[in-house]
């Protein structure tokens, strides 16, 4: 009955942890997609930049679906009650946006290199084959085509989409910190100390 009335206000050690390592990763992440598209075809670093770049995207769609269970197993913290309702209807939506996208942004690329013409296994940090997409196992290569490309222009979208709305993020945490200061990003950074917290 200790708990009746209890209202969480930061986020728990796993959802904090799992939130910076998948920050961390997809921003690098974008970079690399970024950089890549400068390497010459003639660099034959490329080929190893493209295959280090699927295994982290596969990754990032791991921990991103684990990031997502354990947000519907344990909700987040409430928003403070200092926030009008536009706000906190656009920092919802904004999640909700970001869990989409740190999900469809690796599953597009997944996707595209399954439906790949070229028919190149897809090596987990060149552990073992990561399984391709079923439905384009056994498709015709002038059939996959279009899917490659389709995905392929999926893929970059989300990407530009992601840096777009990381940005907001980011900003949206700062204005929390320096001018609203409601502690609302120290909820997500562990070793931080709430008010009246003891």
């Amino acid at each position: 009955m200790a708990t009746i009335g209890f209202v969480k206000r930061r986020y728990d050690a796993v959802a904090a942890g799992l939130h910076w390592v998948i920050a961390a990763a997809l921003i690098f992440q974008l970079w690399l997609g970024l950089y890549m598209g400068t390497i010459p075809r003639s660099d034959p670093s490329g080929f190893a930049w493209v295959q280090f770049h699927k295994s982290l995207g596969l990754t990032i769609l791991v921990l991103s679906l684990a990031r997502l269970g354990w947000r519907l197993a344990n909700p987040a913290p409430p928003l403070p009650a200092s926030m009008n309702v536009v706000l906190k209807g656009l920092a919802h939506i904004s999640h909700f946006l970001l869990y989409f996208l740190i999900i469809a942004l690796p599953l597009s690329g997944w996707a595209m290199t399954s439906a790949s013409a070229l028919g190149l296994p897809i090596r987990y940090f060149g552990l073992f084959d990561w399984p391709k997409i079923w439905i384009f196992a056994d498709m015709a290569r002038a059939d996959k085509k279009p899917w490659s490309h389709f995905f392929g222009s999926t893929h970059e979208i989300l990407a530009y989409t992601t840096i777009a709305l990381i940005v907001i993020h980011v900003c949206a945490a700062i204005a929390h910190q320096i001018f609203w200061r409601d502690e609302v990003l120290k909820r997500m950074i562990p070793g931080t100390r709430l008010k009246g917290e003891a």
